[in-house]
């Protein structure tokens, strides 16, 4: 019998009996799928065949339905978010920012903003520029929130995931403006969570150390930060900061990227357009201010501190001026940086052992972390 008439009977015979019994379908499904499954062993399918001049013919293959569906999911989530996400120009910076209120309040990164407190914005749907105003900048967790001067109609606050349900595998996109192209929009999956990192400014020396962190291989470049990187349920999971650089190079490492997480990111902006400022950061603090000290051969070898916060957890302690701490519980302390990732997962009110030097003895005493 010719193989495509097989299968048009098959098929007839599985519409018929849906017609005439709908009940019946459990028993007779599986009759007709394991009769078309034979037919399709001999070449029956849902490809076409086109025939050429010379009189052969040829199949072209379908596309899976599966990859339909994830292209319908990308468009879905492109149409729903990128409306959302906006192109920042400072003096000296070019980032991205997201809507985060129909106020006109606009979310990004504290490295984006930098000194400056006013700054021009263009919205995904329009190429005209809007002024807009520093609200406040928070460089200890790298946010920052500004306010449009005008509100445009038709704008379009994003929505926020909740950072817990975050999963390795997750399938983003992250949207934003790479090197000041706007509206830009680059795919990957969530390589890990719960990754705590330290940020080099441009200008060197030590920058603010972010715990949970998203790490991600959807690209992210210049620009990108301050921007989204969003699931396929159209909701913010992170902010987009920061690329990993590559030490033995010096350059940015590809398919490695970091996100502040959504929910530090709207515990942040919330105090920020509600008070001014942040007045409970979550994050643990010696309360001192300290500069890496090295040894003989030059190699880093502790926080020296220069001076601590009067009432602090350090000063409440007993360590002061001149002490060189080296370690917290069991974590060697080498540098300034090593210093902020050992505190970066306690919580204000925890209690840690700090071991310092003071005049080439080694003291250790518990401490009751402040916050910062």
């Amino acid at each position: 019998m010719d193989v495509s008439r097989a299968c048009t009977r098959v098929r007839a015979l599985v519409r018929a009996r849906v017609r005439a019994r709908t009940s019946s379908l459990r028993l007779v499904a599986p009759v007709a799928v394991l009769a078309c499954t034979a037919v399709l062993l001999s070449g029956c399918s849902d490809s076409s065949s086109v025939s050429r001049k010379d009189g052969s013919t040829t199949t072209q293959a379908a596309v899976p339905a599966v990859a339909n569906d994830l292209q319908d999911d990308y468009l879905k989530v492109i149409k729903n978010v990128l409306p959302s996400v906006v192109q920042i120009m400072a003096a000296h910076e070019l980032g991205s920012g997201v809507v985060y209120d129909d106020k006109g309040h606009i979310v990004t990164n504290a490295h984006v903003v930098g000194e400056e407190k006013t700054f021009q914005v263009t919205t995904a749907n329009s190429q005209e520029e809007q002024s807009a105003t520093l609200v406040y900048t928070y460089p200890d967790q790298d946010l920052a929130v500004i306010k449009l001067d005008k509100v445009p109609e038709g704008l379009k606050p994003a929505t926020f995931g909740d950072s817990s349900k975050v999963e390795v595998g997750q399938i983003v996109l992250a949207m934003g403006s790479p090197l000041g192209l706007s509206s830009s929009v680059t795919q990957g999956i969530v390589s890990a969570t719960g990754r705590t990192v330290s940020e080099t400014p441009d200008g060197g020396g030590p920058g603010p150390t972010i715990a949970n962190m998203v790490q991600t291989s959807a690209a992210i470049n210049p620009g990108n930060s301050g921007g989204a990187l969003v699931n396929l349920d159209s909701q913010i999971i992170g902010i987009p900061t920061l690329g990993a650089t590559d030490p033995s190079l010096g350059s940015t490492a590809p398919g490695i990227g970091f996100a502040i997480p959504a929910s530090m990111v709207t515990t942040i902006a919330d105090q920020i357009i509600k008070e001014g400022k942040v007045t409970d950061s979550g994050r643990a603090a010696l309360g001192i201010r300290g500069r890496t000290v090295v040894d003989d051969h030059y190699q880093p070898a502790g926080v020296a501190v220069v001076d601590v916060e009067d009432g602090g957890a350090a000063d409440k302690a007993g360590i002061g001026p001149g002490d060189v701490i080296i370690e917290i519980g069991d974590t060697e302390i080498t540098t300034l940086t090593s210093l902020s990732e050992a505190l970066a997962a306690d919580k204000p009110g925890d209690k840690v052992s700090v071991t310092y030097v003071r005049g080439g003895i080694e003291k250790t005493v518990e401490v009751t972390l402040g916050e910062i």
